[in-house]
């Protein structure tokens, strides 16, 4: 059943792509995370008790903003940065928390083998293409004992969005994501023992359908589909996109739901 669910890795955004675009996104990036940082705050409050690293990596790190959070909870660790986006690195390193900052791809990661006991990531793993292998990666990088806390989002995820464009032109303007099954089948599969794994809807309100778009281009999150529409979109289609989204609105403003994966897996001793 699940392999019919799963989202084929040749519709997932091209990572060259993702890490450009997240570069140029740098600087606008945390004035927009308002959701981000309630997610990844959410990850680190999910922790084991027993949760004490020495080492620790921030996976996909961003700005940098949630290694400097997990400096700040573990304050005698040493702890690793890794970002595919160069632009988001130059940014991080400069705001510190982190001892090493590292250019790196979660697929492939260019650390020793059982050098980490806490891989954390908040909302970076739904750009991969291979999530068995960002899995396979950790488990590797981990030491016994070890946690992978990671939070990603999965398909629904802005199916306002998603369902607006589907009325006026039925072509595909918003990223896609894993279902949710395919997180469950691949977590079971990985080795790792499953602590956690849940999924739970955040929902936002925008002024406008402006507000929206422009936050998503200001988080890098912007759509990085293959097969993207290309050029610019006419003004006849922007207003029956707004047309279309304004039927959704709510009295809090225009609904955009994320849907957030939640995982705490733990290596064997």
């Amino acid at each position: 059943m699940t392999d019919l669910l799963q989202t084929p890795q040749n519709l997932l955004p091209d990572k060259r792509q993702v890490a450009a675009s997240f570069s140029r996104a740098a600087g606008s990036y945390d004035a927009v995370a308002a959701l981000q940082r309630k997610v990844g705050q959410q990850l680190l409050d999910s922790l084991p008790a027993h949760c004490a690293p020495q080492r620790w990596l921030d996976l996909g790190c961003g700005t940098g903003y949630f290694s400097r959070a997990l400096a700040s909870r573990f304050p005698q660790a040493s702890g690793s940065a890794l970002d595919i986006a160069e632009g988001m690195l130059v940014h991080a390193r400069k705001l510190g928390g982190a001892v090493h900052f590292i250019g790196g791809d979660a697929e492939r990661l260019p650390l020793r083998s059982a050098s980490q006991q806490l891989i954390f990531s908040s909302l970076a793993l739904q750009w991969c293409g291979d999530f068995a292998a960002v899995l396979g990666e950790a488990r590797r990088v981990l030491e016994p004992g070890g946690i992978l806390a990671f939070s990603s989002l999965c398909v629904g995820t802005l199916q306002e969005l998603r369902d607006s464009w589907q009325a006026v032109d039925g072509l595909v303007h918003v990223n896609r994501f894993r279902h949710f099954e395919d997180y469950q089948r691949l977590c079971a599969a990985s080795g790792l023992q499953i602590l956690q794994l849940q999924r739970r809807a955040e929902l936002l309100h925008f002024t406008d359908l402006r507000q929206l778009t422009g936050e998503l281009k200001a988080l890098g999150a912007h759509n990085l589909n293959p097969g993207r529409p290309g050029g610019l979109t006419g003004r006849a289609r922007i207003r029956a996109l707004v047309d279309a989204y304004e039927g959704l609105r709510e009295q809090q403003g225009l609904p955009a739901t994320y849907q957030v994966v939640y995982g705490v897996l733990q290596k064997a001793d």
